[in-house]
């Protein structure tokens, strides 16, 4: 397992801590049942939490930016375990380091294509 104080990147996901002010105020929590996913990936292999009290915001209009509020869940050391859903080459679990109610900005990566950019499909 790594460890984060201040930022990681897991596969196609990036994890920065800000203050707490920091949460936009236009930001709306994703309503959740069960696990929160923190990184939704069309092949099934989400980076998730399984702890119930952290929060997660997303930001109208945004695809590559979303952020998560720690809860008061009981993991050691204080914080959220982020786990890749995936049997096979896995990322391995990230622990997002922090008391209750800090924020952490989840950035996606992107790509360029003829198109125009899309996010990277880990």
């Amino acid at each position: 397992m790594k460890i984060a104080r201040k930022y990681i990147a897991q596969g196609d996901v990036l994890f920065v801590k800000i203050p707490r002010k920091s949460l936009p105020p236009t930001a709306i929590e994703v309503p959740r049942s069960g696990a929160l996913i923190v990184a939704h990936s069309e092949t099934g292999h989400h980076h998730v939490i399984d702890e119930l009290t952290s929060r997660h915001f997303e930001v109208k209009g945004s695809q590559l930016v979303c952020y998560l509020q720690l809860g008061d869940g009981t993991v050691e050391l204080g914080g959220a375990d982020v786990v890749h859903q995936r049997s096979w080459d896995t990322h391995e679990t990230v622990r997002l380091l922090g008391k209750p109610g800090d924020v952490w900005k989840v950035h996606r990566q992107r790509e360029s294509r003829p198109e125009g950019w899309a996010r990277v499909q880990d």
